[in-house]
């Protein structure tokens, strides 16, 4: 089985793709190499007959590289067919709750709170309730308000999921958030469906409460699972991302599960990891060129 070694640097750091290859060169001496460039100076593909041996001496020179993401994995079926991907800070650059917590003047608290569960330090569904009682009579309308002001796509968020879907993948975004966001993320960036939780509202204003059963780390899960079972995929043909503690059971349930800017409990997880780059890092991760990019 040949292996996929792909490099990504960030263009703003001094690494260079050049400097990275003369590091490794030794690891290959001897050895046929397959080199394919998926974006001048940014991105390289370098494929090579599987050898236990060299993917960790690979590991342990790559670990060390600054500026650099990296991805080790079989060449076969790199192209994944159904992506799966959490939203707060991932799809997203913010954590939703914290930034409507700011509109009752609780910002600092519930984030400490949410920091703390991401990082698998807090039970989530308990978190997650204490975070939103603390959010008891914020006005709908306030929603929207933070959706408008304080809502970013995190960069590539649309070109990875345009791109994957523009060669015949299924898009679920699944989250520990809430459905008012999820919903209008998933449009604007063009997931098939999505999957979150419910806040709990009575009349014009949240109840503080929110509607059981709540999306947590096993939903994530179930929702691989139900999506690949009703699309007739394996787990070989998924990938998922996700940067928090609640990602983790569907990140190691994936094919490809790549822990995103994320917390150390959720790359140590992860297959694979993006700590400088964008969103379009996965697609250089599956194969894919510059010229391939759906904008």
């Amino acid at each position: 089985m040949d292996i996929a070694l792909t490099l990504v640097v960030n263009p703003d750091c001094s690494t260079s793709l050049e400097k990275i290859e003369q590091a490794i060169a030794g690891v290959f001496e001897g050895r046929p190499i397959n080199r394919a460039v998926l974006s001048d100076n940014k991105a390289l593909d370098l494929t090579f007959d599987a050898d236990p041996g060299i993917k960790v001496t690979l590991a342990e020179i790559l670990d060390d590289i600054d500026g650099l993401d990296w991805c080790l994995q079989s060449a076969e079926n790199r192209r994944k067919k159904m992506i799966l991907a959490d939203m707060d800070s991932t799809m997203i650059t913010v954590e939703c709750i914290d930034e409507l917590a700011d509109f009752v003047g609780m910002k600092e608290k519930v984030a400490a709170i949410t920091e703390a569960a991401m990082r698998g330090e807090l039970d989530f569904e308990g978190a997650l309730k204490e975070r939103v009682a603390l959010l008891h009579g914020l006005k709908v309308a306030d929603l929207q308000t933070c959706y408008d002001e304080r809502i970013e796509l995190m960069g590539g968020a649309r070109t990875l999921v345009q791109t994957m879907k523009a060669n015949g993948a299924y898009a679920v975004l699944v989250s520990g958030g809430f459905t008012y966001f999820t919903d209008k993320v998933a449009n604007a960036i063009g997931f098939d469906m999505n999957r979150a939780n419910i806040l709990g509202i009575e009349g014009e204003a949240l109840t503080g409460k929110v509607v059981e059963p709540i999306c947590g780390a096993a939903t994530k899960l179930e929702t691989l699972e139900e999506q690949s079972a009703k699309h007739g995929l394996g787990r070989d043909d998924i990938l998922a991302v996700g940067d928090g503690a609640n990602d983790i059971p569907m990140i190691e349930g994936a094919g490809l599960g790549v822990a995103y800017h994320a917390k150390p409990k959720t790359r140590a997880a992860a297959a694979a990891a993006v700590t400088y780059g964008d969103l379009t890092t996965l697609l250089y991760f599956q194969g894919y060129s510059d010229a391939e990019f759906v904008q």
